[in-house]
């Protein structure tokens, strides 16, 4: 599975320590998972492990382990279960002191939220350190700890009214972009349904997230797919920016394109999309 995952050309790839590992498979599972970032090609795709939560036995030597095994084929930790920024203090003390003993450069973290005691620290938890790229929302977590009803991880009950998850995740979404850090949904359970799945990345990509967890290789091209502008998105912001760019040059800061306002906000909108376009394809765009 581990090889399997290193070739499926995903933008991040993350072996996982936590909840996908047996408790008496943890320890072991420790070694295997530095021997497979050290032995695969991942291509382009970063190379991260997900540790076990801060408040288990199993945290610290999780990071000291695969740190100093991994090396510089790591570039990522997840960090799960996130509840204040004491235990991003930790990590990130911890990582900068085997940064400074192995003489490696910086490792990015990406902090896992699914709880509301997370929910409610998001402020300070995304400004704990530096080293924060993405802020992901673990819904099956989430919706254990709220006692809300989920019939799967990732699931929107049809019987609410609107997005189940819609409140939470704007929140990690405006969190996260205030600090520059990436808004990344969580995973969806059944990865035999398309559509489901589409649906609920959809759904993140309009709350403004940048992607989605995988845990199917079938689900990739899904993802991909939905979070890429289309090739009619990509030419609708060409012309904004065209046209506002000729705006300019005649001195006016707002103008009509087909009956609609085209202004600063358009142009930020517009390059959105065309810098979204050029992290799927860089040689499209």
């Amino acid at each position: 599975m581990m090889a399997k995952a290193a070739e499926a050309r995903a933008d991040l790839v993350f072996f996982d320590l936590e909840d996908a590992c047996a408790p008496t498979e943890k320890e072991s599972a420790r070694a295997l998972v530095v021997e497979a970032l050290c032995t695969h090609d991942f291509g382009r795709s970063a190379r991260a492990v997900r540790v076990n939560d801060v408040g288990t036995q199993w945290c610290y030597r999780d990071i000291l382990e695969v740190v100093t095994g991994a090396g510089d084929r790591l570039d990522v930790l997840i960090v799960p279960k996130v509840e204040s920024a004491a235990q991003v203090h930790f990590v990130d003390h911890l990582v900068g002191a085997l940064e400074s003993e192995l003489g490696l450069g910086p490792l990015a973290l990406e902090l896992q939220i699914e709880s509301p005691r997370g929910v409610v620290a998001l402020s300070e938890i995304c400004r704990a350190s530096a080293r924060i790229e993405a802020v992901t929302f673990g819904p099956g977590d989430y919706a254990a700890s709220l006692c809300a009803p989920s019939s799967y991880i990732g699931a929107s009950d049809d019987r609410y009214l609107g997005h189940q998850w819609g409140w939470v995740m704007s929140e990690i979404a405006a969190h996260a972009r205030a600090v520059d850090a990436s808004p990344i949904d969580g995973p969806y359970g059944d990865y035999r349904d398309e559509a489901a799945f589409r649906n609920s990345a959809l759904q993140a990509r309009l709350l403004g997230y940048d992607g989605k967890w995988c845990i199917h290789p079938n689900q990739i091209p899904w993802a991909n797919d939905v979070f890429s502008p289309t090739e009619a998105e990509v030419a609708s912001a060409r012309a904004v920016i065209e046209a506002y760019e000729g705006g300019i040059a005649e001195r006016h800061g707002a103008i009509s394109v087909k009956g609609k306002l085209v202004d600063e906000a358009s142009r930020k909108l517009a390059e959105a999309v065309l810098l979204r376009a050029a992290a799927a394809d860089p040689n499209d765009v």
